[in-house]
């Protein structure tokens, strides 16, 4: 027997429903704050993630899921959004005739990780991407947006946490204070620390070991190293969030674990998602336009990791009850044959239906109608066909009526029996 992949699930009912909600939710939060919607290849070039993620990040590193076509291209499953949708912006001009564009995406991404809780190899999120803008309002704006996203799914027990990890030239000449410190510590590191303190040193502050980051304490960090323009922005930042009443926590080891963020980085965490607690996170990556090839245009994003935020809210969501509202009782090969007609026009009409296939005795068919929760059965059989009635019954109650078809289907929209 086929089972799915190490990593990977299948989102069954009625989860599924809770996951349309949720998402349906965010997305109507999205374009009430300008962003449109764009839908993005699964895979692409293995070079634009290469490029825009970097490749000493664990990501590119580790995780990506590559493969060569019959054609010798080597392309990679998406393992985040943010690369994909600034290629179509490039690649489509839509900088044009203004670099200001919103653009949310969804779907699945791709990583090879070690699958735990809250973490699968086929992973879901919702992204958005504004481009074309540098000034701190953007960035408030975004954090605002994401607690009413908060609020709307009644998530209330969560944290802002957020951080500046400056530019290239504050990261310049910070890059070596940081080498300097990790090169007295780096035989108490662990193997992957150690490797980061050389290829990529502020990565280290990502490592989960507890050990680590008790040697990390004293060191260096970005946010008391940052230049005069980028120590003005996050103070601005600040104080529109705090205008606002968002409350945040400044974590000096929060840096992402993508190569291309400038200045605010932020996370969303939830202490019930354990080691793995951020369900939302980005922040700002104003050279990435520039360096996949674009003019020098400012953006910001984030993603929502579904998978996590739908596990925080299970418990929250009151979600009605996918039954039918109608159970066709079909007592003859006649009754069937008419019955299934007016079993379509019931649901053209807009109304819930079921009926019994197989075409069982009244019986069983009523079995199957309580079994399905209907709230009305529609009893046909050869009397009520020959005199084209129907029998209105309502199941909790037990009281029923008979009623000509012609009038059930007349009746809009069913408000006299429904």
């Amino acid at each position: 027997m086929f089972k799915a992949p190490k990593g990977v699930r299948d989102i069954l009912p009625p989860q599924s429903k809770t996951w349309r909600s949720v998402e349906n939710t965010i997305q109507q939060v999205l374009e009430d704050f300008g962003f449109d919607e764009i839908r993005l290849p699964v895979f692409e070039s293995s070079e634009l993630f290469t490029r825009s993620i970097g490749t000493e990040t664990d990501i590119v590193a580790k995780e990506m899921y590559s493969f060569t076509d019959r054609g010798d291209r080597n392309y990679s499953l998406r393992p985040e959004g943010t690369a994909s949708a600034v290629r179509a912006y490039l690649e489509h001009q839509l900088y044009t005739p203004s670099p200001y564009r919103k653009l949310y995406y969804s779907g699945p991404m791709f990583r090879s990780e070690r699958p735990q809780a809250g973490r699968y190899r086929q992973f879901f999120q919702i992204g958005a991407e504004a481009f074309g803008v540098d000034s701190p309002y953007l960035d408030a704006e975004i954090l605002v947006m994401l607690k009413l996203i908060c609020q709307r799914l009644n998530l209330t027990e969560w944290e802002l946490q957020l951080n500046s990890v400056g530019c290239p030239v504050c990261r310049s000449n910070y890059r070596q204070k940081l080498q300097d410190y990790l090169q007295a510590q780096v035989s108490f590191l662990c193997e992957d620390c150690q490797r980061r303190s050389q290829t990529n040193p502020m990565r280290v502050f990502d490592c989960k070991s507890a050990h680590c980051q008790e040697r990390l304490a004293a060191a260096p960090r970005v946010a008391d190293n940052l230049g005069d323009e980028c120590r003005e922005h996050f103070e601005q930042v600040k104080n529109l969030l705090a205008a606002q009443g968002i409350e945040y926590k400044l974590n000096p080891n929060l840096v992402r674990g993508l190569d291309y963020y400038t200045r605010t980085a932020f996370e969303l965490v939830s202490t019930k998602l354990g080691a793995q607690n951020a369900f939302a996170g980005g922040g700002r990556y104003d050279g990435l336009v520039e360096e996949m090839g674009g003019p020098s245009i400012p953006a910001i994003g984030f993603a929502i990791g579904m998978d996590r935020l739908v596990s925080l809210l299970e418990e929250r969501l009151t979600l009605p009850e996918n039954r039918p509202l109608v159970y066709l009782i079909l007592l003859g090969e006649q009754a069937q044959c008419e019955g299934y007609n007016l079993l379509l026009k019931l649901r053209t009409a807009g109304i819930k239906c079921e009926m019994d296939y197989q075409s069982g005795g009244m019986k069983s068919q009523m079995k199957k109608a309580d079994k399905m929760q209907a709230e009305y059965c529609l009893i046909l059989g050869e009397t009520e066909l020959k005199e084209q009635n129907i029998i209105l019954r309502q199941m909790q109650s037990g009281q029923q009526q008979t009623l000509k078809i012609d009038d059930l289907l007349r009746v809009s929209p069913f408000g006299k029996y429904w």
